[in-house]
């Protein structure tokens, strides 16, 4: 799964696929639109200078929501453990850190 953002929109795209965890933005948009863009939807939180999104779980449930087989809550369950060994997911288990990506 990826968010794909947009001046103030952010979509999920295949929501069932929780290897690819990562943030797509236009290349021209500015940092200030990125996070202004990320708060406003509830997305979370930009961090690093903008190279990366602390992706609210709740957010990923709520975009997920109606789109996602039976199984998919071990699935994100199983990526989730996989950030916090990697030290990519916050301490209270709230936010996951993703990659932005510019293109």
């Amino acid at each position: 799964m990826y968010f794909r953002i947009t001046p103030g929109d952010v979509e999920l795209v295949d929501p069932d696929d929780v290897r690819a965890f990562h943030v797509v933005a236009p290349a021209d948009l500015t940092g200030d639109a990125l996070a202004d863009t990320v708060r406003s939807t509830g997305l979370g939180e930009v961090a690093d200078g903008g190279g990366h999104v602390l992706v609210r779980v709740d957010a990923v449930r709520r975009l997920a929501a109606g789109r996602v087989g039976p199984d998919w809550e071990d699935d994100l369950a199983g990526m989730l453990g996989y950030a916090r060994g990697k030290g990519w997911l916050s301490d209270d288990g709230g936010s996951v850190r993703a990659h932005v990506e510019r293109g």
